[in-house]
């Protein structure tokens, strides 16, 4: 496959935001495919890999740290995770797939305009409701596998919604959760996808620099409000050119 030069720098880019907040990339990598005319859903199990990579240094930069929580992590881990699997066996038409797509870049934006503009008081994290855990890392899961992210960028929001953890916990919580949804996803597109292993190579070493680069700046700085909003405006564009094709 032939690909323009652009596409590896935004890429980097995409994988240093993402990382410092410790999600894989895959709704940004989609978004400029989106825009550029390059998507396709074969490229689904490719964006995965590069999840797969940005999302492992994410998670190694912040457990050094010791922001890693298990107790946080495995109630929506052990849902997600098979969920996932199912999402990335199941194939859909073209035409519902890029609905699908559309409105889940759609739904990242929102994610992150809200992420961005909630004051956040994370002095008292609250204890993880169990049930609701499990429910949402099934949903989260499922989704995560059928359009090719790690979902992450569910999970963070709404853990800061329900008030579970703090801002760094929560980004290495969400490195090994899209980790482990990327893996099981993939997983489902071995059985049913031919995977563009050589394209995905090419992207492997922009998006490593990118992710240890991002997740080292995530670790010690704050999220910039204008990073947030700006890659919430590639998503929108992005989902209404999917839901428009």
């Amino acid at each position: 496959m032939d690909l323009p030069i652009y596409l590896f720098i935004l890429f980097f880019l995409i994988a240093f935001i993402y990382s410092s907040v410790g999600h894989g990339g895959a709704s940004g990598y989609m978004a400029v495919l989106a825009i550029s005319g390059y998507f396709s859903p074969e490229l689904v199990p490719v964006i995965l890999c590069l999840n797969i990579l940005v999302s492992s240094v994410a998670l190694t930069n912040y457990s050094r740290k010791g922001y890693f929580v298990w107790k946080l992590f495995w109630p929506f881990a052990i849902a997600s995770i098979p969920a996932a699997f199912a999402g990335g066996y199941l194939q859909l038409e073209i035409d519902l797939f890029f609905i699908i797509v559309g409105a889940v870049l759609l739904l990242m934006a929102g994610a992150i305009i809200f992420k961005t503009y909630w004051k956040y008081d994370e002095g008292n994290p609250r204890p993880v409701n169990i049930p609701v855990a499990l429910l949402s890392g099934a949903g989260i899961g499922f989704l995560s596998g059928l359009v090719g992210v790690g979902g992450g960028i569910f999970l963070s929001p709404l853990i800061l919604f329900l008030g579970w953890g703090t801002i760094r916990q929560i980004a290495a919580v969400s490195a090994l959760f899209v980790l482990m949804n990327s893996l099981s996803g993939l997983g489902g597109h071995l059985f049913t996808t031919e995977i563009l292993w050589s394209t995905a190579a090419l992207f492997a070493l922009p998006v490593l620099i990118g992710g240890y680069l991002g997740s080292r700046f995530g670790v010690k700085t704050a999220d910039p409000k204008l990073i947030r909003l700006m890659l919430a405006i590639v998503l929108v564009i992005a989902g209404a050119k999917m839901l428009l094709a």
